[in-house]
């Protein structure tokens, strides 16, 4: 009994210690992308740049070169504030809870949105991170629906409450705003929830495994688990009987 214990209490250390790191990490890389974002911005503006033409031009040649700058540039600071701290918690969310297919769905989304962009959007510069902040919300909530596992549900739950006004940034109603990122964006998500819906399970505690164990030998026995905890309780009663 105190070998079992042990080995619990040093899984449980084990797990504790790998979930810090986890954060730690998730922490560091969502972090060091928004970071570089106000670096180039600061940069833009201390150098008096015009970055702008970086941006995707859809259907011209000279544009395509957006697809992989224009989610790194931002008209003004102002911009940039909007989408900051929104990239980075659910980039941080993704690095965390999905952990093995992080970096593709980075690479999936910041390519192919750039990508329907040129392909699809009106004939002006497109720039700014909004394309992935809607990707990765759309991927987050999306996960919960495909996954139907607690956790993900929980945090899809979690992103509709957060950020459910998102919603409108897809559909056409500024038209400084690019809303064809947001909407792409959001599609790309959606195809990256579903193709990743098998991947990074979620972890099963000590005490889930106990529950399972308990409702196996429940049935091993031929009792269903509600049967044999009512029986369970009504022992003592028996008991008293004889």
């Amino acid at each position: 009994m105190s070998g079992d214990l042990e080995y619990i209490n040093v899984n449980e250390e084990y797990e504790a210690k790998k979930d810090k790191d986890k954060i730690r990490s998730s922490f560091f890389y969502s972090g060091c992308f928004v970071i570089a974002l106000w670096a180039i911005q600061f940069l833009q503006w201390s150098m008096s740049l015009e970055l702008a033409t970086l941006g995707i031009l859809p259907r011209k040649v000279d544009g395509l070169i957006g697809i992989l700058t224009a989610p790194l540039i931002h008209a003004d600071f102002g911009h940039l504030v909007s989408n900051s701290v929104t990239l980075f918690l659910l980039f941080f969310g993704i690095l965390y809870f999905y952990r093995s297919s992080a970096v593709k769905v980075f690479l999936i989304i910041y390519i192919l949105d750039g990508l329907l962009v040129w392909l699809f959007a009106r004939q002006s510069y497109h720039i700014g991170a909004s394309g992935l902040v809607y990707g990765f919300a759309s991927f987050l909530f999306f996960s919960g629906v495909f996954r139907k596992d607690k956790r993900s549900i929980a945090l899809s739950l979690l992103i509709v409450f957060l950020y459910g006004g998102m919603v409108w940034g897809i559909l056409p109603t500024k038209p400084e705003i690019s809303f064809e990122s947001h909407l792409f964006g959001a599609l790309v998500g959606i195809v990256c929830a579903f193709i990743f819906r098998k991947k990074d399970p979620p972890p099963v505690y000590e005490w889930e495994k106990e529950t399972s164990d308990k409702e196996e030998d429940d049935y091993d026995d031929g009792k269903d688990p509600e049967e044999a905890e009512i029986q369970d309780d009504a022992e003592p009663d028996d008991f008293r009987r004889n």
